[in-house]
């Protein structure tokens, strides 16, 4: 089959002391796919300072995808977080699965304080209210493994000049992770595939073309 372009998923291994996460998990599923002639491709990648990053930029130039869109776990969520920023900070309130902990640093000396994600933000989390799928716009991916990658991908785009969308999105617990949780809000696990197609599919959308984030 000839595809017209490709999408990258990545998702985060396990962290935490969880042996599970939901991200990984999903983007998964999606491997192989072929969502309105664009061929998903995915990796899963260390919840680790500056190899997770460097695992999404080696990515990018084996696959020369179109999209670039990350996954990540947020225990406290209990809707599809579709990140609209990410800033130039790693400040880790918990060490990351190799120990580091950087407080207070950059993640690109003299870089941006921030990128806007370039995916139709809006549309996407309109799109999955749409659907039924609790989902909201969030202004913050945090300061931990998550927004540095967000980062870090779309400072590699922007210094590269390469024609990438980069967006991230978080996705609550799995129920299976919170039955020792009480009161920690889950989502299953078919709900965060069926979020993560609608968002591909929006994000390649012809419509969505020249589309900002703003």
């Amino acid at each position: 089959m000839l595809f017209v372009g490709r999408v990258l998923l990545t998702g985060f291994e396990p962290f935490g002391g969880e042996t599970v996460n939901p991200a990984s998990r999903a983007v998964s599923r999606l491997a192989g796919k072929s969502m309105d002639g664009y061929e998903v491709v995915t990796k899963v990648i260390p919840t680790v300072f500056g190899k997770s990053a460097q695992a999404v930029q080696q990515a990018i130039r084996e696959f020369e995808p179109s999209v670039v869109i990350s996954v990540g776990q947020a225990g406290s969520t209990h809707s599809i977080r579709v990140e609209r920023v990410a800033v130039n900070l790693d400040d880790a309130s918990i060490p990351d699965n190799e120990g580091n902990q950087p407080r207070d640093a950059a993640i690109a000396a003299g870089g941006p304080v921030a990128y806007w994600s370039t995916l139709p933000v809006r549309p996407i989390v309109e799109a999955l209210t749409g659907s039924m799928i609790p989902a909201y716009i969030s202004y913050t991916a945090g300061t931990y493994v998550c927004n540095h990658v967000f980062y870090a991908t779309s400072h590699f785009v922007a210094v590269n000049r390469l024609p990438v969308k980069v967006g991230f999105i978080h996705v609550p617990y799995l129920p299976e992770q919170v039955v020792r949780k009480p009161h920690v809000p889950s989502m299953s696990e078919e709900m965060i595939v069926g979020a993560l197609e609608i968002a591909v599919a929006v994000a390649v959308s012809p419509k969505m073309h020249g589309n900002s984030q703003l």
